[in-house]
């Protein structure tokens, strides 16, 4: 997006076509387009169109607020969603932080959300309009807060109570996995965690590079595992936490809940119920605190999924009432579900090589119930069960 078009939509003229443009965001792209011409160039209708649909695609992420709210297409990609960065707010209000710098802070995501929970926040990416995007949404807001342009590496973070920071992770060929090709690079991580601070990292960092007395916390949100966060210094509580965010609220658990498997908690063989915990219980290593939680076990020392014998209800996991063991391999099972009239199959699979969507197509069912199957290992042996979900 360039950054004097941008400007330009801040402006009364911008804000007008913004909002006659809201109104075509379902047009076809060609007749919005011409019907936005007439009232402005093609920049400025290219802008205002651009911006109409980032505004519904944010909604995703950011509720209500997107409608106030300016994004670029990359900066709405890597914002944190409202609800993961609202829960990092609260815990760095809980540790009684009063000042925040956000060292590459994108299009705002996470200033907003610490403004929001009154922290007094300063922002800085190396990106003018994504700092000049960042301070819109700031000011559309209503919120107190200071964005510049400039390098986060060389910014001088002692004068705030925490650093934040979001290295991006896409390199020249897209997104990248290995931490050293991240901007600023995993030295700069290394380095900020010396001190009090959060840095927001992929779900899949390995748990043996988290610097020793750095917390680990692995976030879902409505069942999707959105990232993890390191935290240093004061605000390290333990070593790993799953967070769950969902529409009941938030549920977390440390790795004190989780008891080494063989004290406490074993692998059993399956019950009467099956818990499959939360992807961010899993990416922690904490399964064995969801199985201490339902008095079961895990079904594989190297499976989650947790069994047990009672019926509970816990935000950490989904529970589902086991049935009937089927045949695992694959002619028997489609005889067996064939049988009993399944048509409609909800596959799910842990530990097992198999693709669900081509073992739905090959089993070829045409029966008119509904039923869920969970393909695993129990005890190293390839297992199907066939489960209910429990309500």
């Amino acid at each position: 997006m360039d950054l004097d078009a941008f400007r330009w939509l801040l402006t009364d003229a911008g804000q007008r076509l913004l909002d006659r443009a809201g109104g075509l965001v379902d047009v076809d792209p060609l007749a919005a387009q011409t019907a936005l011409r007439r009232e402005a160039d093609a920049e400025h209708a290219a802008a205002a169109l651009t911006q109409a649909r980032l505004r519904v695609r944010a909604e995703a992420k950011f509720g209500d607020l997107a409608a106030r709210m300016y994004f670029t297409p990359d900066g709405l990609e890597q914002a944190t969603r409202l609800a993961v960065a609202t829960h990092r707010a609260a815990r760095l209000q809980a540790y009684a932080a009063r000042t925040l710098v956000d060292l590459g802070c994108g299009v705002g995501g996470d200033l907003i959300a610490a403004a929001r929970a009154g922290l007094t926040c300063a922002g800085v990416d190396l990106d003018p309009v994504r700092v000049a995007v960042a301070e819109a949404n700031l000011a559309a807001l209503d919120l107190p807060g200071a964005v510049l342009v400039a390098d986060a590496t060389t910014v001088d973070p002692s004068p705030f109570d925490v650093a934040f920071a979001d290295p991006a992770r896409r390199g020249v060929r897209g997104r990248t996995f290995d931490v050293d090709d991240w901007t600023p690079p995993w030295s700069f991580v290394e380095r900020l965690l010396r001190r009090d601070s959060c840095v927001k990292v992929a779900p899949g960092i390995p748990h043996e590079i988290v610097p020793a007395g750095v917390e680990a916390e692995w976030v879902s949100d409505r069942g999707e595992v959105k990232e993890a966060a390191l935290w240093s210094g004061g605000l390290a509580t333990t070593a790993r936490r799953a967070t769950v965010i969902g529409e009941g609220g938030l549920a977390t658990v440390t790795d004190e809940d989780a008891p080494p498997l063989g004290e406490g908690v074993d692998v059993r063989p399956v019950g009467r119920y099956l818990y499959e915990p939360d992807g961010a219980v899993v990416r922690a290593g904490l399964v064995t605190a969801v199985a201490a939680q339902v008095q079961g076990g895990l079904v594989d020392e190297h499976i989650a999924y947790v069994t047990g014998d009672a019926a509970y209800r816990s935000p950490l996991a989904r529970g589902y009432e086991v049935v009937e063991e089927l045949p695992y391999r694959e002619k028997a099972l489609r005889a067996a579900l064939r049988e009993r009239g399944i048509g409609t199959l909800t596959i799910k699979k842990r530990g097992v090589d198999v693709v669900p969507e081509q073992l739905r197509k090959r089993l070829a069912l045409s029966g008119d119930a509904e039923a869920t199957l969970v393909l695993t290992r129990v005890a190293g042996a390839g297992t199907a069960l066939l489960v209910r979900p429990l309500a």
